[in-house]
């Protein structure tokens, strides 16, 4: 599928603590979602996934893979948001399907709440 293009991804600190300042926040019991309007024509994704709260780099790199994966389907429907998403412990032991549908929720509720105002 290659990479994950750059415009699409929060790189910079100041980047992610733009959203960590006063986001919209929703999640469930496996991830939790901070979002933030960025005033560009396209939404971009940040990840922080802690050690602390899925070991194994395994695991680590499967949860960044399928929210990756979930974002790309949604991303349109997102535009003009920078969003940051974090695992929650339940993650670590989630299966994939499990993980994509958390996921693909969350994109949904946060559409909504986009759409609302």
């Amino acid at each position: 599928m290659g990479r994950f293009p750059r415009r699409l991804r929060l790189q910079e600190p100041r980047q992610f603590r733009y959203v960590f300042d006063e986001p919209t926040r929703l999640g469930d019991r496996l991830v939790t979602v901070l979002a933030r309007a960025n005033g560009l024509p396209h939404a971009r994704l940040g990840l922080a996934v802690a050690r602390r709260r899925i070991a194994r780099a395994s695991a680590r790199n499967t949860f960044k893979r399928i929210v990756r994966e979930s974002f790309r389907a949604h991303q349109e429907a997102l535009a003009g948001v920078d969003v940051v998403v974090l695992p929650k412990p339940a993650a670590a032991t989630a299966d994939r399907a499990s993980l994509r549908a958390s996921i693909d929720r969350q994109w949904n509720i946060l559409r909504r709440r986009l759409a609302d105002g």
